[in-house]
């Protein structure tokens, strides 16, 4: 039994994950997995696409290097996906979401190519992650939060500390699983 949750902050690139992965593990117990990075830095990807210009990245790759540590739990997964994840594994999915002129200001500050900026604008009017989220997970853990501004991102991180408390306090280990002195 995990004593620890692992949560997915998940939705279309520059939606707020990495912002609210950042300070809801600083102000938590849990650990910040910033899949884009660790797929770049240890090579979890099978080359670069020039077209999109992303990592392709390795699913089997990834899943074998974060399994063993998704199953002791204690991780925010912070990426654009997360139907990979196994349903056994995520025990909260936050589906972050931005008002597309917002997303479009944010996505033209990173410099993101026409092409890409409109596939992904395109996403997130079309709910894509919002979607694949809940075919993925029960709905019962999939949650959709606004990041348009930064008190959302307060009002957001609070309201996940909150699920992190009755987490803790409904997951605790009873009496009889304690180890025996």
């Amino acid at each position: 039994m995990r004593t620890k949750p692992n949560i997915v902050i998940t939705g279309t690139p520059g939606v707020g994950k990495t912002i609210h992965s950042d300070v809801l593990s600083r102000s938590s117990e849990l650990e910040h997995l910033p899949i884009s990075d660790l797929v770049k830095e240890r090579g979890w990807h099978e080359g670069w696409d020039p077209d999109k210009q992303s990592w392709i990245v390795d699913e089997d790759k990834l899943l074998d290097a974060t399994q063993d540590d998704l199953k002791k739990g204690g991780y925010i997964i912070d990426w654009h996906a997360c139907d990979l994840f196994p349903k056994s594994y995520i025990d909260l999915v936050i589906v972050l979401r931005a008002e597309p002129s917002t997303l479009y200001d944010r996505l033209k500050e990173r410099n993101y190519p026409e092409a890409k900026l409109q596939e992904n604008l395109d996403a997130e009017i079309m709910e894509v992650l919002l979607a694949e989220a809940q075919e993925a997970y029960d709905n019962g853990i999939v949650v959709e939060l606004h990041s348009n501004k930064s008190e959302d991102v307060k009002n957001n991180i609070a309201r996940i500390q909150s699920w992190l408390k009755d987490w803790k306090q409904n997951n605790a280990p009873s009496n009889d699983q304690l180890p025996k002195q």
